[in-house]
This record gives C-alpha cells, sequence and structure tokens, in this order.
C-alpha cells in the first residue's frame, strides 16, 4: 500500500509540473501572437510597374497554364484586330517559331512613337509596353470606339510575362525599334531604315519563370483565330507554325458573323436558306446580328 502511495504521489507531482510548463508556453505563445498580429502602415506593400502582374499573373489571364499561355497571343492579336475595326488594317500574321518565340504582324498604323510630357517625355510605344492602363482605347479622340482584349492592358501584360519581347514598329517614315526583359526596356526606342508602309511587329518569348510549359498549341490558336476572323469581316488572318509540322491555315471571311452561322450550321439542317442579318451604328458604338434557325 505504501509504495503504491509513493508511485501515485510522484505521478501528481509530475503532472503538476507539466501543467505548469503548459501554462507557461501558453502564455508565451499568445503573447508572441499578440506582438505579431499589428498591422499598419509598414505592413502596406505597393507594386511598381508591371510588378504586379509578375506576382499575381492569373489575375490578368486567368491562369499559369496553358489557358494563359495561349492568352499572350489572344492579348496582342487584339490590338491588332483594334486595328482592323477601325479600318486601319487588313491583315494580322500570327507566326510560332521553333524556340516557343511567337510573332504578331499587323499592317496597320503602327503604335504611335512621339514623346509623350505627361509619361516624363517618354515614347508613346514604351508607355504602351510597360505601364497598365495606357492606350487609345480610353480617349475621346483618334483611338478606338471598340475595341477587344483587356482595354489598355493586354500588351503590356505580356511583356510583363515574357523573357524577351521585341518591338518593331513602321511608323512616320521610319521603322522603330525596342526590345525588352521581364517587362524592362533593354535600351531606347531606335529610329531605323526609312519606310513607306505601317504596322507594327511584336515577337515575345513566354517565360519560364511564370509557366511551366511554353510550348503554344497550334489547334488552340487556329480556332481562336478562325473565330477572330469571323466576327472581323474582311480582315484576313494566318497562322504560321515553323516547328516540326510546318502547318499554315488562312482564314478571311467577307460575310463576317453571317459566315460564321453558315459555319455553324453546316453539319445540321436549316430552316430557312437565306441568313438573316442587319447592323447599326450610333455615336455608342456598333452591332452586328446574323441568324438563321435549325432543327437541331
Amino acid at each position: 500500500m505504501a509504495k503504491t502511495s509513493q508511485r501515485g504521489g510522484a505521478s501528481k507531482k509530475s503532472s503538476s509540473r507539466t501543467s505548469g510548463a503548459a501554462n507557461r508556453t501558453a502564455t508565451k505563445t499568445k503573447s508572441a501572437a499578440k506582438k505579431g498580429s499589428s498591422y499598419g502602415a509598414k505592413d502596406i506593400t505597393v507594386l511598381e510597374g508591371l510588378e504586379a502582374v509578375r506576382k499575381r499573373p492569373g489575375m490578368y489571364i486567368g491562369s499559369t497554364g496553358p489557358r494563359g499561355l495561349h492568352h499572350l497571343v489572344y492579348e496582342v492579336v487584339d490590338n491588332s484586330v483594334d486595328e482592323a475595326i477601325a479600318g486601319h488594317a487588313k491583315r494580322v500574321t500570327v507566326t510560332l517559331h521553333p524556340d516557343n518565340s511567337c510573332t504578331v504582324v499587323d499592317d496597320g498604323r503602327g503604335i504611335p512613337v512621339e514623346r509623350m510630357k505627361k509619361a516624363k517625355n517618354k515614347p508613346a510605344a514604351e508607355v504602351v509596353l510597360t505601364t497598365l492602363h495606357a492606350g487609345g482605347k480610353f480617349g475621346d479622340g483618334g483611338g478606338y470606339k471598340v475595341s477587344g482584349g483587356l482595354h489598355g492592358v493586354g500588351v503590356s501584360v505580356v511583356n510583363a510575362l515574357s523573357e524577351r519581347l521585341d518591338l518593331e514598329i513602321w511608323r512616320d517614315g521610319a521603322v522603330w525599334t525596342q526590345s525588352y526583359e521581364r517587362g524592362k526596356p533593354l535600351g531606347r526606342l531606335k529610329k531605323g531604315r526609312p519606310v513607306k508602309s505601317t504596322g507594327t511587329t511584336i515577337t515575345f518569348v513566354p517565360d519560364t519563370e511564370i509557366f511551366g510549359d511554353i510550348e503554344f498549341d497550334f489547334d488552340t490558336l487556329a480556332e481562336r483565330l478562325r473565330e477572330t476572323a469571323f466576327l472581323t469581316r474582311g480582315l484576313k488572318v494566318e497562322l504560321i507554325d515553323e516547328r516540326g509540322g510546318g502547318r499554315k491555315v488562312e482564314f478571311l471571311y467577307k460575310g463576317g458573323i453571317a459566315d460564321f452561322v453558315k459555319h455553324l450550321n453546316e453539319s445540321k439542317d436549316p430552316l430557312h436558306r437565306k441568313i438573316i442579318y442587319f447592323e447599326g451604328e450610333n455615336k455608342d458604338g456598333q452591332v452586328e446580328v446574323a441568324l438563321q434557325w435549325n432543327s437541331s
């Protein structure tokens, strides 16, 4: 009985020490949590320039997987399409290169190159490539009444998420060039040889620090570019693959969305032969409608 009592006493004494240690630990933890829970002005982070895009790319292109990767191409193409809708471009060519870079060329007016006083006297092209919400889609001047893409964000986002981007502009009687690395200019916009035509060429390599796989899928791009051609009447869109397969497709639809409806109903049984089509435009924008019912 005595031995049993001693063992029991020892057990209680040990338990008391353990409990005290636990209480002291809990007190220290609460104290540390209280110190670490302060939240003030020093905890606010301001991301400058395109740094926000690189920190949270999904906010701008949806993901860093295949969907986001191909979205880079769409954004550059949408700028060319805006020129076509405004009546200044008739052709867009997208070329996929063996090194996983992509080139988009259009015959539009070319991104403006004159210097902007309100942007520290930087060339307009550099401002467009390095500044969010900069472009010809906000003012009431000679920009765009209608536009697609991320509305003044797209091409700067592409620049931010590219390991390298090379810009070539044919405008004001000369070729203008500038290169960027992860959104930052590698040098000034340079004026080169004289030319008579106009247009913009952008070549970019997606950044492997952002994307796990930077190989573009030809069929994914072809499907999107076909729809782009349908929705932009009279615009010639080409997709060229310089990689192993060497594939090439070309889209041109003079009937616009009427041709799109015809394409959608190719394998169906239309209830009427003629496609209903009408369009309208006012100071607020323009609209096109094409209809054809089928028995499906």
